[in-house]
């Protein structure tokens, strides 16, 4: 493929669409090793990706975002790159990633790409250059070498933590046999960070970008976003141990959130602004509060950010209510659509976390032994009514696959199938992400659920996600995934991502209820059915017996 063919591809596809298509989008996050398996190794690739476009299309989504793809030695699953600017033979080739793209565009799916900024992997040209070189040298100074303390180095430069647990910093073996300098990584130990501050780091990236968005690349979610730039002396300083591992309930974390990094995202705002088509920048970044992320939107940075406070909040009225007013404040005060998620590759899948009754921080994950072991029907219950009352909602939607149909957190995975650097890290005190990871299941009767061809799967598949499979649910009415279609249908129809809430009260503390548009949205997150507002239900996400709303419930209801 040609760049002129690229570009005359891209450019009739962005004309039939139009629009900033990313203020009201409904966007499915892909985890491409999870998501279908052509080749048979066990492993989910583009190819897979492909051959399901039909499906994401009759979904009804606007995008799609693939999780890392690129060259990685797959220590952190893709998130330890070795190469941003080719395809890793795990998941196909440029070749197959073309063809995916020109078929997402073909259907009028938009495609983001994940991009991986604050670490490469340590087998990255640079980093392996930076091992074989001097302290103080150009080659280290791309990425965070520093001296150690202590009489002769042997103590690291601070007592930062790694976010999957054991210290942020290792010590390396310098040419003359010695014990040398140490480099950070927030993460895995192969995953050293880059030094920010340094130009060149800078201009690699911007060339990255380029690679990409030449390619007809719609947009890209940046991992880690609120990261990057570290706190100038890199100053010590120990994390809250119940709070979420990415610093999302923290103030003033010295490696989170430091004010520099928006210089990064201007300079890369006015790369994509040089492109025709709406390309867009989504950040993940995890930060305290609505206000506080909405500084990662403002006009001349990024377009969308994570809304992880709401994703946060419990199956509860009134907290539920309190980020929603935050949320519809604080990201169209600055310009910015308010963006929704429940589901991602980093947390416990909502279908079973809305239904724990324990404490569980973000990235540890749950297993057989934890606390508060969710119910899988309020979980499922929870789940679907969550899901309908973030769908009417104005602004942009997040949905991580496999929540279509219902998926819970697999939580009997065996130590030694898991995969996670979290729980190798931490000695299987913490589960880490793997639980809701899981290829997903589309066909009940085939090897892997139709996952591949051959049964093999990287993670273990439960036994009961039979009747979960895409084929199970395929036209059964009150099924999940007919939930998932009606919802996509009706918000697109009705425009409600272009719309406007206004509360309706007097339903009690534990009831949400708003219009959008020409919709009434009721939310039950109590345990009483309460009195079904005047109208006809166009989706419900559980059964509504007469004009009672149950427990875990939403409606929607129109007048028409």
């Amino acid at each position: 493929m040609t760049s002129a063919d690229t570009e005359e591809r891209t450019d009739a596809f962005l004309a039939a669409v139009g629009g900033e298509w990313w203020r009201t989008a409904v966007i499915y996050q892909i985890y491409p090793r999870s998501f279908a398996d052509a080749s048979g190794d066990g492993i989910g690739d583009l190819p897979g990706v492909t051959s399901h476009l039909d499906d994401l299309q009759d979904l009804g989504v606007d995008a799609i975002w693939l999780s890392p793809f690129q060259r990685s030695p797959q220590k952190d699953a893709g998130y330890d790159v070795s190469d941003y600017c080719d395809v890793d033979p795990l998941f196909g080739t440029l070749a197959d990633f073309d063809a995916m793209l020109a078929g997402a565009h073909a259907r009028g799916i938009r495609v983001i790409v994940d991009l991986v900024p604050n670490h490469s992997s340590d087998q990255h040209e640079w980093f392996q250059q930076a091992l074989h070189a001097a302290p103080h040298s150009a080659e280290r100074a791309r990425y965070m070498f520093r001296d150690g303390q202590g009489e002769n180095g042997e103590l690291p430069p601070n007592n930062w933590e790694s976010v999957f647990g054991g210290p942020a910093w290792t010590r390396v073996i310098e040419a003359d046999g010695k014990p040398g300098q140490w480099y950070l990584h927030l993460f895995d130990s192969s995953q050293p960070d880059f030094d920010w501050s340094n130009e060149e780091v800078r201009e690699e990236f911007r060339r990255i970008l380029r690679f990409w968005l030449d390619r007809g690349v719609d947009g890209f979610r940046v991992d880690v976003a609120h990261g990057l730039v570290k706190a100038e002396g890199l100053p010590d300083y120990i994390p809250d141990p119940e709070a979420g591992s990415m610093g999302g309930e923290e103030e003033n974390v010295p490696y989170w959130g430091q004010d520099a990094v928006h210089e990064v995202y201007r300079d890369w705002r006015k790369i994509l602004e040089e492109y025709q088509g709406d390309r867009a920048l989504a950040a993940e970044a995890w930060l305290p509060t609505a206000e506080r992320t909405a500084q990662w939107v403002r006009p001349d940075e990024m377009h969308q950010a994570f809304n992880f406070p709401y994703l946060s909040t419990e199956w509860n009225a009134a907290d539920l209510r309190r980020v929603i007013d935050v949320s519809l404040r604080a990201f169209p005060g600055v310009g910015a659509p308010s963006t929704w998620v429940l589901s991602n590759h980093d947390v416990v899948r909502h279908a079973s976390r809305l239904a724990l009754t324990a404490e569980n921080p973000q990235g540890h994950g749950i297993g057989p032994e934890s606390p508060g072991q969710p119910i899988p029907e309020v979980g499922l219950a929870r789940a679907r009514a969550a899901t309908t009352l973030m769908l009417a909602l104005p602004g942009s939607a997040y949905l991580y696959q496999g929540e279509e149909l219902g998926l819970p957190e697999v939580i009997d995975i065996p130590g030694h199938a898991r995969q996670d650097p979290t729980w190798f890290r931490t000695n299987g005190e913490r589960y880490g992400r793997d639980g809701c990871r899981v290829p997903i299941p589309w066909t009940a009767d085939a090897p892997a659920y139709g996952f591949n061809a051959t049964g093999a799967s990287w993670l273990p598949q439960p036994a009961e996600w039979a009747h979960l499979a895409r084929d199970r649910q395929s036209g059964v009415e009150g099924s999940t995934l007919e939930l998932y279609r009606t919802l996509l249908a009706e918000r697109r129809a009705r425009s409600l991502g272009a719309g406007s809430l206004e509360w309706i009260d007097g339903y009690g503390d534990d009831v949400l209820a708003f219009r959008n548009g020409g919709v009434t949205v009721v939310a039950n997150t109590g345990s009483t059915p309460i009195a079904m507002p005047p109208g006809i239900v166009i989706a419900s996400s559980g059964p509504v017996v007469g004009d009672r709303i149950p427990a875990d419930t939403t409606v929607w209801v129109t007048g028409d």
